[in-house]
């Protein structure tokens, strides 16, 4: 009986002191991640602008063509970006970085900025401008102002609401003439964005996006089948097309029927507790913009593995295995954080947001 006392309180301590190391570490994580967004959200340059031109008068900065979202390297960066802050002030309100970060996205949610925005987004030829990507990200911001009670951040919220309204009008225009998925790891693919934006519908109670994308859900992935997990990845993946895709469709799913259909999906998911059967990606050159995705897939794996998890019964034996398989991918991502280039440092910060605030989750 002592014995077995010693042992309970030995693995007592241990938990304790391992839920305190996650406590301080993600303390410390926190201040790097909004550091990172901090250093890019109006850095102008370098940028990299996906731009049709119409005529001589489009040449132009890009505080110019599009000044809400003009920094950390291109449109979609400067997008979560922006969420990534408004995710940290929200969730750690007394961090030494809030004050420095209000004001940043003071300095970006005003009106006339706005206006202009949606000028661009509406110019001739761009009606395809950061689909599905980038506008899913926008939604994500707007959802996170709506959801915090804030003074500050209902007056940011009604600010982006014409931006917020056309990225929505885009998605509702668009999911219904889509034949079929996009299965890319990189930002045209369809699985993620659609659980960004199905996210945003349940948050904003839009009823009828929220059936659009659990409707377009099943008809791309519902009869999927027997898919191998070692033709992933890709060498510049950042999002996973397998796991993304069973993240969303865990959204849309009651468990019984996402634990049956997961099974036909993904037969090779482990059921001894290894993490042999899905390796973390390793990057070779960090100053590489492309390379170092896959810093960026270990982070995002992550987050779809524990979205996977939470989304089966109590008790499914494939459990274990997804959480090992969580632990070793958000290591690999986190410790990456640490040791970034510009070309990864502008925008691995919201990954490592999304994934240590559990954002999907919720």
């Amino acid at each position: 009986m002592r014995v077995a006392c010693v042992g309970l309180l030995v693995l007592l301590v241990s938990a304790s002191v391992r839920a305190q190391d996650r406590e301080v570490f993600d303390a410390a994580a926190v201040e790097r991640f909004a550091a990172l967004a901090l250093e890019c959200l109006h850095k102008e340059y370098p940028n990299k602008i996906a731009h049709v031109l119409n005529s001589d008068g489009d040449v132009k900065p890009p505080r110019e063509l599009t000044p809400v979202f003009c920094g950390c390297f291109d449109w979609h960066s400067a997008v979560h970006g922006h969420w990534l802050l408004v995710r940290l002030c929200r969730t750690y309100p007394d961090a030494s970085f809030v004050e420095q970060a209000r004001a940043a996205l003071a300095e970006s949610f005003v009106p006339a900025k706005v206006a202009t925005e949606v000028q661009y987004l509406t110019g001739e030829g761009r009606n395809t401008f950061e689909r599905p990507y980038g506008l899913a990200w926008l939604l994500q911001l707007c959802a996170e102002l709506h959801e915090w009670d804030d003074p500050q951040a209902r007056q940011w919220a009604a600010t982006l609401e014409p931006l917020e309204r056309l990225a929505a009008e885009r998605f509702k225009a668009w999911l219904p003439k889509l034949s079929h998925p996009i299965r890319t790891g990189e930002h045209s693919q369809t699985a993620f964005a659609m659980g960004l934006v199905f996210d945003w519908a349940r948050t904003r109670g839009d009823r009828e996006m929220a059936a659009l994308v659990a409707q377009r859900a099943r008809d791309y992935y519902f009869n999927d089948q027997g898919a191998r997990l070692a033709f992933e990845p890709s060498g510049q993946d950042f999002l996973s097309p397998l796991l993304a895709e069973a993240d969303l469709m865990r959204r849309v799913l009651e468990p019984a029927e996402f634990a049956a259909w997961l099974g036909r999906f993904l037969p090779e998911l482990s059921l001894d507790g290894s993490t042999g059967w899905l390796q973390p990606a390793v990057v070779t050159d960090k100053t590489d913009g492309k390379l170092v995705h896959l810093d960026g897939l270990n982070l995002s794996r992550a987050w779809m593995l524990e979205g996977i998890a939470a989304g089966l019964p109590p008790g499914d034996p494939r459990l274990t295995g997804l959480r090992a398989a969580t632990r070793a991918h958000r290591r690999a991502g986190l410790e990456a954080i640490a040791d970034q280039h510009y070309v990864g440092g502008h925008w691995l910060g919201s990954f490592a947001t999304y994934l240590v605030t559990r954002r999907g989750l919720q």
